[in-house]
């Protein structure tokens, strides 16, 4: 399996780059995207790597916020076929405080858009799931964000929030946009359908803050960073992580985890 990192919020090699994130992987059978970050940047990348995006039979989007799906108007405007995955429930009103951080309802009106309730198994090498329940360490930052229910805000459970799972040639590969709902609590619910542990997550682990993490927050990112330790695992990841929590858990992850940036090309 290939990956290319088509827009983060940073590139160490020269790219566009934006608040947002856009994966496209290669497998057997597919040329997929997951995500789009909230711009067009990515298509840009995309050319500048060489990446046909009218190839691209496959769009996942992982959650209903800008930085994930403003993109994805232009990718239907240069790929008209492809099929765009998303959950029912990523149609919501969703803030960031007074802010409206949705879809662009444009997006909703699409043919191609294929909006599912739960669970979804594509084909062998492409399944999507959610009904993630755990709340263990779930990340701080989530208590600003809200979605509009009966003319009023309440807290977003994150129901509209999808994972990926990249079946091919016996290893999986686990995709999620920021993992609001907390990589470990994902984790567990990849366990009950999954015998065996992904060999890679690529995914934002939600740990960004524009102020200092407080002693307790710290203690909390240590401690998912040991319980990712324990899993067979290597964590691509960026985007909603913060460079602050990534350099508190690579001192204890190590080469088990990497930072992303627009422009990055890896295999799995």
């Amino acid at each position: 399996m290939q990956f290319v990192i088509l827009t983060e919020n940073h590139s160490d090699c020269g790219y566009a780059f934006e608040h947002g994130l856009s994966v496209y992987a290669k497998t057997d059978k597919h040329r997929l995207l997951l995500d789009s970050g909230q711009t067009g940047i990515f298509a840009y990348n995309a050319a500048k790597l060489g990446i046909d995006l009218t190839q691209v039979d496959t769009a996942i989007l992982s959650h209903g916020h800008y930085d994930h799906s403003g993109g994805l108007l232009t990718f239907n405007s240069i790929n008209p076929d492809a099929h765009i995955y998303m959950q029912a429930s990523a149609d919501g009103e969703f803030y960031n405080g007074e802010r409206y951080i949705g879809v662009d309802k444009k997006l909703l009106a699409l043919p191609q858009v294929i909006r599912l309730n739960g669970d979804k198994i594509i084909d062998e090498e492409l399944s999507i799931f959610t009904g993630i329940k755990g709340k263990k360490y779930w990340p701080s930052g989530n208590r600003l964000l809200s979605r509009m229910e009966n003319g009023q805000k309440i807290q977003d459970d994150f129901r509209h929030e999808q994972c990926l799972v990249i079946s091919c040639r016996g290893k999986n590969v686990l995709l999620s946009g920021c993992a609001h709902n907390g990589i470990l609590n994902i984790l567990d619910r990849y366990h009950e359908i999954y015998e065996d542990d992904p060999v890679a997550v690529i995914s934002g682990f939600h740990m960004m803050k524009k102020t200092e993490h407080t002693d307790e927050e710290k203690e909390q990112i240590r401690n998912t960073a040991f319980e990712l330790m324990k899993t067979e695992t290597v964590y691509y990841t960026g985007h909603c992580t913060g460079e602050p929590a990534f350099e508190l858990m690579k001192k204890i992850m190590g080469d088990k985890l990497i930072h992303i940036g627009a422009g990055m090309r890896f295999e799995i």
